[in-house]
């Protein structure tokens, strides 16, 4: 991790600066991938899955009774875990619900709100080396809660053309059963234009690699609506003399296990407390299986010295990160000065891989910044807010004047006529 002591605020938006790839790059590739998924649909698939990932699945849409084998050859262990963690994200979305708003702005006039779900959901679940079905909890879910009429499923194949069990068990669990053996980009353009056996959604959710990230935010451009932009997972910590370094040290190396382009960024304002996490995390990265994942993301992330608390807050809210970690005495404290973040975590006993699992939290959050403006997924993410309104004849007469003044003064006349006309005026 690279060390820096003390650096004034103008340096910190040059120190904590995202990894990026080369955009103009790859949005030309992406884009000639999503155009030949747009025109070959399945045979584009098959051919990309064979490119890509080394091996070309026997069909596309997973079958019922790849599911069913699949629950049976997961273990017990995991398939309660999968369902306890279910039951604590079902908890807390469940409570999201809002019911229909309906207030009576003035006599005669009335004003309602409704949530109605997104009819199509498509859900990406990255696959590979790290199959996150904890992903499809996360996502599945609140669209079921937000009662979206269809949801389905797209994620890669392994090495061997399979789909990970776990993976299959959690959308079955999920009442999910149109899965899709179709990874990266061209995944994304199959949910965005559809193809033979896939069919085209509303709305695209879910985190990716670079490739992903891109193939969503240009479908956006194209009217597809995304969830948010999702790129490489990062977090940052605060740590005082209260964190054990090995706790600091673990949660940094969860993130940066993630990927060689994910970063973890830990700040302090005692030097030895910076000291013995920076050689702990040293300890436990060679312990790791993916040690050189974690190696990679290391040399690209930040252990920083700060001269307060104050400095610090400052910091993480202009770092805006996905995930934060208070690992400090006070956490409930400064829990009340974050601004800019994913979702956090509070106190020394809180492990972002809690988050990432099964407190009950999301975990498709904002990242690279994006925490300044966006939120992480929830119930409202599958949901329209749509608005009505009725007037009866008297509040049109009280309300009427009030349109007809603004409308003239705008120059707006047919506005200002549809109100004239209805009150019986010229």
């Amino acid at each position: 991790m690279i060390l820096s002591e003390y650096p004034s605020p103008g340096k910190w938006e040059t120190l904590l600066k995202r990894p990026a790839a080369d955009v103009a790059q790859l949005e030309e590739k992406v884009s000639a991938i999503m155009h030949d998924v747009r025109m070959r649909g399945d045979e584009a698939l098959l051919d990309y899955a064979l490119k890509f990932d080394g091996v070309q699945p026997e069909g596309i849409a997973v079958r019922t009774d790849e599911m069913d084998a699949a629950e049976r050859s997961l273990g017990a262990e995991l398939r309660s875990a999968i369902m306890t963690a279910k039951s604590n994200i079902e908890k807390f979305h469940r409570a999201q619900e809002q019911p229909l708003l309906v207030v009576e702005t003035m006599p005669g006039v009335t004003c309602s709100r409704k949530s109605i779900p997104v009819e199509k959901a498509g859900l990406y679940i990255p696959g590979g080396t790290a199959p996150l079905f904890s992903t499809i909890l996360m996502l599945a879910v609140p669209a079921s809660i937000a009662g979206c009429r269809e949801i389905i499923l797209c994620t890669p194949p392994s090495k061997d053309g399979t789909i990970h069990p776990a993976i299959l068990f959690t959308a079955k669990a999920c009442g999910i059963t149109s899965v899709f053996c179709a990874g990266g980009a061209q995944a994304v353009a199959a949910m965005a234009y559809g193809t033979q056996t896939i069919p085209r959604v509303d709305k695209i959710f879910g985190p990716g690699n670079a490739w992903v990230t891109c193939a969503k935010q240009l479908a956006a451009k194209e009217g597809i609506a995304i969830d948010l932009p999702a790129g490489p997972s990062e977090l940052a910590v605060y740590a005082d003399e209260h964190a054990p370094p090995a706790f600091v040290a673990a949660d940094l190396l969860s993130q940066a296990e993630h990927g060689p382009d994910s970063q973890v960024v830990v700040v302090s304002t005692r030097r030895e407390v910076l000291g013995n996490i920076l050689r702990e995390v040293e300890t436990q990265l060679a312990l790791l299986p993916r040690k050189e994942t974690a190696e990679r993301s290391l040399a690209k992330s930040h252990a920083i010295l700060l001269e307060n608390e104050e400095q610090v807050m400052k910091l993480m809210n202009a770092y805006a990160p996905e995930h934060l970690i208070l690992a400090c005495g006070n956490a409930d404290a400064l829990a009340d000065k974050v601004i800019n973040a994913g979702s956090v975590f509070l106190g020394i006993w809180s492990p972002e891989s809690a988050g990432d699992y099964a407190s009950g939290t999301n975990h498709t959050l904002p990242t690279s910044g994006y925490a300044r403006a966006w939120s992480g997924v929830s119930v409202d993410s599958f949901m329209k807010k749509v608005t009505f309104q009725k007037l009866t004849r008297e509040g049109l007469e009280a309300i009427g004047p009030v349109v007809e003044t603004m409308a003239e003064a705008e120059g707006l006349f047919a506005h200002k006529n549809a109100v004239r006309v209805r009150l019986g005026g010229k």
